[in-house]
């Protein structure tokens, strides 16, 4: 299983999504993506996107900037 961190802080909606959606197509099933986000939105399109394209989300932390998402790829 891999670990990636994908930085997307400053990026403005629906850039954090797109670009989230497209990190985890490049990943094989079960490996985990570590997002981090500025953009207010993010809290309600990262896991909106989990539910929608079958992946896992893991944990969601507020930080000081944002957020941190931790997801798992689907099959």
């Amino acid at each position: 299983m891999n670990e990636t961190t994908l930085d997307l802080k400053g990026l403005k909606c629906p850039l954090p999504a797109l670009k989230t959606r497209k990190a985890l197509r490049r990943l094989a099933s079960g490996d985990r993506l570590t997002v981090l986000t500025t953009d207010p939105m993010a809290e309600i399109d990262i896991p909106h996107l989990c539910r929608e394209d079958g992946h896992t989300l893991l944990a969601t932390e507020k930080t000081a900037t944002g957020h941190s998402f931790l997801l798992a790829k689907g099959d």
